[in-house]
Parts: C-alpha cells; structure tokens; sequence
C-alpha cells in the first residue's frame, strides 16, 4: 500500500510541476524554469535529508558513475514536459510520458538494461501498451 500511495504522490507531482514550470518559463526562459527547478529541488532534498537524518555518506563512493548522470536526465525532463505543455497541452503531454516511461521500462525489464534482472514478456504486457497508445489516440480526438 506504501508503494502506491507514493507512486500516486510521484505521479501527481509530477504534473503539478510540469504545470509549475510551464508557467515559470513563460516569464523567465525554459532552460532558465529547467536550473530553477533543479535548484530548489536541491535544496528541498538536502533539508529534508537533514531533517530525517538519512544520510550515508560512505553510500557516495558505491554509486557507479553511470547513474549520476540521473541529475542531468532530470534538466531534459523539465524541459521536455515544459515544451511538450506549451505545445499539446498537460493532458496529452502526461498521457504521452506515461506511454514513453512504459515503452523504456518494458525495454529495461525485457533486455536487463542498468543490471536489472530480464524479465520475459508476454502479449499481455504488449496488449497493455497497445491499448494505453489508442487511448492517447483517442483522447487526442
């Protein structure tokens, strides 16, 4: 239940800062939304990280150096959804992230990528994305 809770906050938030940005580039540029973003959400983390209490410092030197490059994933993101808001708007720029995180995940699962382990996939998961893209097709019209 924990699990879903936060994947529904993740979620909401998620647009909500979509939403958020858009509008802040509207004023000040989108890369310019994009730093503003990554630094108070810097910031953010690092009091909350002191508030709990949770940090592990030796856990630093264990992060393989492929997956800091996470933070730059994250600048292409904003920027990403905040261009694909002003263009399409927030309903199809959300179904269409969804759609796009459920295609790589499937990719991920299916071939081990990031050393997960491979997970073989059936027509059930391919009927799922298949019906989640008539959806967005639908929802476009």
């Amino acid at each position: 239940m924990k699990g879903i809770l936060f994947a529904f906050l993740g979620g909401a938030f998620i647009t909500l800062q979509g939403v958020a940005n858009s509008r802040i580039s509207q004023g000040i540029g989108t890369w310019q939304a994009a730093a503003l973003t990554q630094l108070t959400g810097f910031v953010a983390a690092l009091v909350l990280l002191f508030i709990f209490r949770d940090f592990k410092r030796q856990g630093f030197k264990q992060v393989k150096p492929l997956y800091l490059s996470a933070g730059a994933y994250a600048a292409v993101i904003i920027f990403s959804n905040v261009t694909a808001i002003q263009h399409v708007g927030v309903t199809l720029t959300v179904a269409l992230v969804i759609i796009a995180q459920l295609v790589l995940t499937f990719l991920m699962d299916h071939y081990g990528w990031f050393g997960l382990p491979k997970k073989r996939m059936g027509w059930t998961q391919f009927a799922g994305i298949a019906i989640m893209i008539l959806g967005v097709v639908i929802l476009k019209f």
